[in-house]
């Protein structure tokens, strides 16, 4: 959920699972990621900042079905816009916990290559950091951070990029991606649990096995 947006219902659908064939491995020269709900999990803070300064105490991730807060988050507007401010600046975006797995995922696939990271963020810094410190074995150099402010420009940086597989958590970017001729991953998340005809894994060890990674040969 890289640009956050700003009713409440809890999730009863079961996680869909994967149902679209897929041939591996991936050249990981070819691969980049979205950040915030797929490297970093940005609304575990989302939640408790919810909980701790506003007394939305029964609000749970599970709670976010929808990738526009407004329709599932049971707070006035005003309150959902200073939570998603809260939430990307930058105090708040160094205390966001990363995916379970992803650092170790990420270390390994740096071996081939620069990690390419493209994020609806306006403003990369934060999160760039706060990839080089998750990533702390890995040259900054390497490390390359892109903010386009609006998640529907990230076809056009993905192709500059040559970038053939990207890993999203947003299902209409996902849809936008393939239409751009670009193979979106789905990282499950409950905001995109509606049915999708991608890849969809729901940890980092599945998006590991789903590449079908080959050992690196220098």
């Amino acid at each position: 959920m890289s640009g956050l947006h700003v009713a409440s219902g809890l999730s009863t659908l079961p996680p869909p699972k994967l149902s679209t064939p897929w041939k591996g491995p991936v050249d990981p020269r070819h691969l980049a990621f979205d950040i915030d709900g797929v490297v970093a999990d940005t609304m575990k803070v989302f939640v408790d900042l919810a909980r701790e300064r506003f007394g939305l105490s029964h609000l749970t991730k599970e709670h976010l079905t929808c990738y526009d807060l407004r329709r599932c988050v049971p707070a006035p507007p005003h309150v959902i816009d200073e939570l998603i401010c809260l939430t990307l600046d930058d105090e708040h975006t160094a205390k966001i916990p990363a995916m379970e797995g992803a650092a170790e995922v990420l270390e390994h696939l740096a071996q081939w290559g620069p990690l390419r990271f493209v994020t609806a963020r306006v403003w990369p810094e934060s999160i760039e950091r706060w990839l080089h410190a998750l990533l702390p074995r890995i040259d900054c150099r390497a490390i390359t951070v892109i903010a386009t402010g609006n998640p529907e420009r990230k076809h056009a940086i993905l192709h500059e990029l040559k970038v053939h597989y990207f890993v999203e958590d947003r299902l209409e970017t996902c849809h936008l991606l393939a239409q751009n001729g670009i193979q979106p991953i789905l990282f499950d998340q409950p905001w995109n649990r509606t049915p999708a005809p991608f890849p969809r894994v729901f940890t980092w060890k599945d998006l590991s096995l789903l590449l079908n990674l080959k050992p690196h040969e220098p």
